[in-house]
């Protein structure tokens, strides 16, 4: 039976699901949250009414990362995306975590910021995203030292999650050059042509971008 994707191109958890699926060339139905009835059929199924959602044979399944793990399952690809080694597949959902807790929620917190009302900001919560951004990016930029990818030698669950969090993170908050290693991994993933596709479908909803999207990328 066909997959239905709820999504939006723009969004940064969405790009992560889509990367896996564009990564195997799975097929799926993309019903965009933007078209006309999208979001009522997503909130009847998930009225947390968050996205990216999966549907597979009347099945719901919400969060971009168990949503990957699902697909790993059920739809296996040509591209590994949990290896099988236990110890390897660890380290995969570590870095997984890393990016969805270190980089996405301190990058979201400084736009979410950004529409809040007037009387309504948080600057000192803003400015600990910010320091919490460059401690994230001096941890990583260690790390990818002696690494291609997020885990190691092949591309993986982490790297889907990592291509729009660095994408977006840098957006909101520039990556210093001295992070050169995590600049270079931020190229890579740009050239990976699952990526790429994605990067390139939301290029409609640029204008969006509440801190004013950068003429680059």
């Amino acid at each position: 039976m066909t997959l239905t994707l709820y999504a939006h191109p723009f969004s940064s958890y969405c790009q992560k699901a889509l990367t896996a699926l564009y990564e195997n060339g799975t097929s799926f139905d993309y019903r965009r949250l933007d078209e006309p009835g999208a979001m009522d059929e997503l909130a009847a199924r998930w009225p947390i009414r968050r996205f990216p959602m999966l549907v597979d044979a009347g099945r719901t399944i919400a969060e971009s990362t168990v949503i990957i793990e699902h697909l790993a399952l059920f739809h296996p690809g040509p591209v590994k995306l949990l290896p099988d080694d236990p110890r390897a597949a660890l380290e995969v959902r570590f870095m997984d975590r890393f990016f969805d807790n270190y980089l996405a929620t301190p990058q979201q917190k400084i736009v979410f910021d950004c529409m809040r009302g007037e009387g309504e900001h948080d600057p000192h919560g803003v400015a600990y995203a910010r320091t919490q951004l460059e401690v994230a990016y001096a941890w990583l930029d260690n790390v990818m030292k002696a690494r291609e990818w997020a885990a190691g030698e092949h591309f993986s669950l982490a790297d889907c999650g990592a291509a729009p969090f660095l994408f977006y993170a840098d957006w909101t908050h520039r990556i210093d050059p001295k992070f050169e290693h995590v600049l270079a991994y931020r190229k890579r993933l740009l050239k990976r042509p699952s990526f790429a596709r994605a990067v390139d479908e939301a290029r409609p909803y640029r204008h969006l971008f509440p801190l004013g999207a950068p003429d680059r990328d």
